[in-house]
């Protein structure tokens, strides 16, 4: 493969070298400023001084030498102290003649090592949501990325199946479930349990107020509210093993498993390892006395196991209870090292809101200070913000919470009105099923694309309406430019044209040149996205494919070229610019219709 940045530094090394007698370690290339024009930028501030030129003056000499040592450079142009440089239209051409050979292009070779990405991990008292949908789509194309640049991957999820909040569910249907199953109901069992989790919490709340109406203090009430205090019996009935409370925590978590089940299939989610919390939260009490022995822990007078991070400026942090029950952090200890030991990762990363922000930088501070060897740079932290709606906030205990399930329906509806009522797409010829995958592609596609596009680490507000467009920065756009590459392939083959891998034309036309260009900055794209977990990266160079090849197909006639072999060579340009389209959705987790 043509490494042009490796070929302009060689050259540009040797023209300080020879014209200026220094010698520079590292040439560090950019890319042009669209506003520019060239491809590559080098920047000349950090070599003036040494060299006695301006960075102007500078620029211009080295872009000269260039031109006249390099015989892929063309032109150049200086701005202050940028030199941007333009490649020869037959550089480019060799690049694209070898590309179209590389049906791997942008795949890395593997790297031999494995990382755990964990996303999800919801709690069994209620459905996914529109926090979840961030959570996974980020998890999910995070695992993409990382296989594509070479790392084993394992996706996991740690489901919070235990605890007061699955109680508090159990204890409503006990109550009022009068043998309610998902079958009898015709309700998905997830969405099922999240009803009586509501329930359970209207009742709490009418409670407490009429204790703080009797004159006691709400915080007391909280604790003493009948309905809180039966959970909390249930609870202990778990802990405690009994038959019949374990039976109706397993048939009730059954539910919601398969309710997930069916929401990960729609949003074409996958894992390769569930961890339970049931099964890990007994996890790290063997760490607690590790720590204590070696003096990394303390305990206090009452009995409880501390650990001082203050000064890593984290303050104190309790690891166990006085009465020997562990807490969270305790178990997230004891599942770390689980894994690695188990997996012998390199790396695992956390897909968890930024509410955890301090939890995670205490969790790692913990195992670095217990020499953990994996404690130091093999865990990481993928901080997000929440998602907002038009409409506000969402609350699951007061039942506003917007689920998974109703929104990507209400996603896929207004995929069908958008395409029907508008003509956005011809579908004369489309089967009923052939329409209904295509509303699903467009509608889901649209709701990935509009939550991944923006960085992680930013609170965002998700606006349905906007995130189907035809137009604009949306997938839909995308998809069909996607899909308008495949009916300049479908008409090729119609009118005979076979695909050919050399092509030798003449000048090239900007919007033909400008693919390119897009074209050889997706791997370099792929692997700046896996380095900084960034899968935004990829939805921003999916649209600027997508609005490339619309330029082109606008500007350069196809089927209607000056000669036969540009016409060949137009109709290749649109089967690369498909197939880097499709690459880059893919690893967003989004699929590429063939037809729209």
């Amino acid at each position: 493969m043509i490494h042009f940045e490796t070929l302009l530094a060689a050259h540009i090394q040797q023209a300080l070298s020879s014209v200026f007698g220094i010698a520079a370690e590292k040439i560090a290339l950019q890319t042009t400023k669209p506003e520019f024009e060239g491809s590559h930028t080098w920047v000349s501030f950090p070599f003036a001084k040494a060299t006695g030129q301006s960075p102007e003056a500078l620029g211009k000499a080295v872009g000269e030498y260039l031109v006249q040592h390099a015989d892929f450079v063309a032109n150049f142009n200086v701005v202050k102290g940028f030199l941007n440089i333009s490649l020869r239209h037959e550089a480019w051409l060799q690049f694209f003649n070898t590309l179209q050979q590389m049906p791997d292009f942008g795949q890395a070779a593997p790297k031999q090592q494995k990382v755990m990405v964990e996303f999800s991990s919801p709690n069994t008292n209620k459905p996914l949501h529109l926090g979840h949908l961030r959570n996974n789509f980020l998890g999910d194309s995070l695992a993409r990325i990382l296989t594509a640049n070479g790392y084993e991957v394992i996706r996991a999820q740690l489901v919070n199946d235990r605890g007061i909040h699955i109680c508090k569910s159990m204890l409503a249907y006990q109550q009022a479930g009068q043998a309610e199953t998902p079958e009898n109901s015709q309700t998905k069992g997830d969405h099922l349990v999240a009803k009586y989790y509501v329930a359970f919490e209207k009742l709490y709340q009418s409670q407490i107020q009429a204790l703080v109406a009797e004159g006691m203090p709400k915080e007391q009430a909280e604790k003493q509210a009948p309905a809180m205090q039966e959970a909390r019996e249930l609870l202990q009935k778990w802990e405690n093993g009994d038959p019949e409370t374990l039976a109706l925590w397993r048939k009730m978590n059954g539910w919601v498993y398969a309710g997930f089940d069916k929401t990960y299939q729609n949003i074409g989610v996958r894992f390769d390892k569930v961890y339970y919390e049931s099964e890990t939260y007994l996890l790290g009490k063997s760490i607690v006395d590790e720590g204590l022995a070696n003096g990394v822990f303390f305990k206090k007078p009452d009995g409880s196991v501390w650990i001082d991070l203050k000064a890593e400026k984290l303050d104190e942090k309790l690891l166990l209870r006085n009465d020997g029950t562990s807490v969270y952090i305790t178990q997230d200890l004891g599942t770390a090292d689980m894994r690695f030991q188990a997996l012998s990762l390199d790396k695992c990363i956390y897909v968890v809101g930024n509410e955890q922000d301090y939890h995670f930088k205490v969790l790692f501070a913990i195992l670095h200070k217990l020499g953990r060897t994996y404690g130091q740079n093999g865990l990481f932290h993928l901080s997000y913000g929440m998602v907002d709606l038009p409409s506000g906030r969402m609350k699951t205990r007061e039942g506003t919470v917007v689920d998974a399930d109703e929104l990507l329906a209400d996603m896929i509806d207004t995929a069908r009105q958008r395409t029907d009522e508008k003509g956005v797409v011809n579908m004369e010829d489309f089967s009923q099923a052939d329409r209904e995958k295509l509303y699903h592609q467009i509608g889901l596609g649209a709701m990935k694309y509009y939550l991944l596009k923006v960085e992680p680490k930013k609170r965002m507000l998700f606006n349905p309406e906007e995130s189907i467009d035809f137009q604009g920065d949306a997938c839909p756009f995308v998809q069909y430019n996607y899909a308008r590459t495949r009916a300049i392939l479908r008409k090729a083959e119609d009118l005979g044209i076979k695909h050919q891998t050399t092509h030798t034309v003449g000048t090239l036309q900007p919007a033909e040149l400008h693919l390119l260009h897009l074209f050889y900055d997706y791997p370099a794209t792929v692997q700046q996205a896996a380095d900084s977990l960034e899968p935004s990266l990829l939805v921003q160079y999916a649209y600027q494919l997508a609005k490339g090849y619309s330029q082109f197909f606008a500007e350069c006639p196809i089927f209607k070229a000056e000669t036969p072999e540009l016409c060949a060579f137009r109709v290749a340009l649109s089967a690369q610019a498909g197939e880097l389209i499709r690459k880059s959705l893919g690893l967003l987790g989004i699929e590429s219709p063939e037809r729209m």
